[in-house]
């Protein structure tokens, strides 16, 4: 990691401002998006060893202009001299062009002035790749000792590195932050029974992050070893208390993607008829942005070089709001909530979630669990998915830990798959704890593609989910 913002960013930035200028003689909005991002990704297992750039390592802008009718978009991966022209013609060329849907009339994007650098270092010691592949194998080999059951176990960890620029007319901002993921995953088997266990999470050092990678093999491989005597759920309805993880993958799906407003514009949110009335239980608070927690999609300004902000959603179990990229916003007569996200330089931006969770409440976990009858303890992330138009949504924990009369039993559960109506699963919550914690370690897909970084979490909750 350099520990600074990517001078080839910064060695472009003359001609990035002449071609604005140059632009904006013909067009009422011009902006140049600077995008230079660099990683690794190092994974051990058994018998491999692999080192390869991350998966969101990308270098390239775009150019976005409005003709007082419509916006185009263009990206390319370089502006400079040799390609300035022809960057020119093309902006003009796509101006002109008639689309097939009728355009929409929209005014033009409002600014107001603003320069601003940003920066945010890896925290700690920094390792090199030996280093660091030197401390994985370390863990790799441990686990394979711990327990004859253990078929493989893998530790690995990518690193990020992200400068973004973002130039127009009035604005001149720059970024530069990094992160790290570190992840766990053990595989067992007893005589015909294979099962498996993962974790992860997310830091910004990556001193920390393999120190407390440590920590996660052992409760990985204690996971797994459990599973082994897992037994699939009978099909019902439970009281159930939801740790972070799940929380978290709760809030995504239930009400993460049903206020992305570029779903409100396309008609296609059942919660735009549900502003400003209750939709969940008093008990329940949630929030989105990217100033509304430390995590994984904490930048300081979004793709449309809006500043990162921190999004109330939910109030005491009333819809306040919902989070938009610029143009949404615009669309809907909105102020946009810092939400604009692209895949990459090459993809548009759409609303996407960053951090997103439910508050933390007032009710101490212990107590939570002896309140409960007969249910289960549901904890990590699987996959979840959501209808934004009819709401119905589904969430699957990886196991599910039996309580019966207040006290765990033993049995666990896998996998366990909650469904239902999101209105009916946020106001059956009846109890949020105190304890909090939010994952970043997760990405999330626009359907099914333009994916992007997020975390999510928050407290235990006490609802009743249909599983089955």
């Amino acid at each position: 990691m350099t520990g600074k913002f990517s001078s080839y960013l910064r060695s472009k930035k003359k001609i990035i401002q002449q071609l604005i200028d140059e632009l904006g003689t013909k067009y009422a909005y011009v902006s140049v998006l600077g995008t230079d991002v660099t990683g690794t990704s190092i994974s051990l297992d058994k018998s491999s060893t692999n080192v390869v750039p991350s998966g969101l390592t990308e270098s390239g802008f775009v150019i976005k202009v409005f003709n007082g009718k419509v916006y185009s978009e263009l990206s390319t991966n370089d502006i400079s001299t040799s390609n300035y022209q022809a960057i020119i013609d093309e902006i003009n060329r796509l101006t002109h062009l008639k689309g097939t849907i009728p355009s929409v009339e929209v005014d033009v994007l409002k600014e107001i002035a603003l320069s601003k650098r940003f920066n945010r270092k890896n925290r700690g010691e920094l390792y090199t790749t030996e280093q660091i592949i030197k401390i994985l194998r370390d863990y790799v080999n441990r686990t394979l000792a711990d327990s004859p059951l253990v078929i493989n176990a893998s530790a690995s960890i990518e690193t990020t590195e992200i400068s973004k620029m973002f130039m127009s007319k009035l604005k001149d901002l720059e970024q530069y932050y990094t992160w790290c993921n570190p992840r766990s995953y053990v595989l067992v088997r007893r005589d015909q029974n294979t099962k498996y266990a993962y974790d992860g999470f997310g830091t910004n050092s990556l001193e920390e992050a393999l120190s407390d990678l440590s920590q996660k093999m052992d409760s990985t491989l204690n996971t797994a070893i459990e599973l082994l005597d897992s037994v699939t759920p009978t099909p019902g309805y439970y009281d159930v208390i939801t740790d972070p993880s799940i929380t978290g993958l709760i809030a995504h799906e239930a009400f993460g993607h049903g206020v992305e407003m570029d779903m409100f514009v396309r008609d296609r949110a059942k919660s735009q008829e549900y502003m400003n009335k209750q939709v969940a239980s008093p008990l329940i608070s949630m929030h989105d942005g990217a100033d509304s927690t430390f995590s994984v999609a904490s930048y300081f300004f979004d793709d449309d070089g809006v500043l990162a902000q921190d999004t109330k959603i939910i109030d005491n179990g009333i819809l306040v709001a919902g989070i938009s990229d610029a143009l949404s916003a615009l669309q809907l007569g909105k102020m946009p909530t810092g939400n604009g996200r692209r895949e990459s330089y090459k993809r548009k931006a759409y609303t996407r979630m960053t951090n997103t969770y439910f508050s933390k409440g007032k009710s101490k976990l212990e107590d939570m669990i002896k309140s409960i009858e007969y249910g289960y303890l549901l904890s990590q992330t699987n996959n979840g998915m959501e209808d934004p138009k009819n709401w119905g949504i589904q969430c699957t924990a990886h196991y599910g830990r039996e309580i019966k009369n207040g006290e765990f039993t033993g049995k666990i559960i896998s996998p366990v798959v909650m469904s239902g109506y999101v209105i009916d699963l946020l106001n059956s919550i009846t109890a949020v704890s105190k304890d909090f914690e939010i994952i970043g370690s997760g990405s999330c897909g626009k359907g099914y593609k333009e994916w992007v970084r997020v975390s999510d979490g928050g407290a235990y909750l006490k609802a009743k989910v249909k599983i089955g």
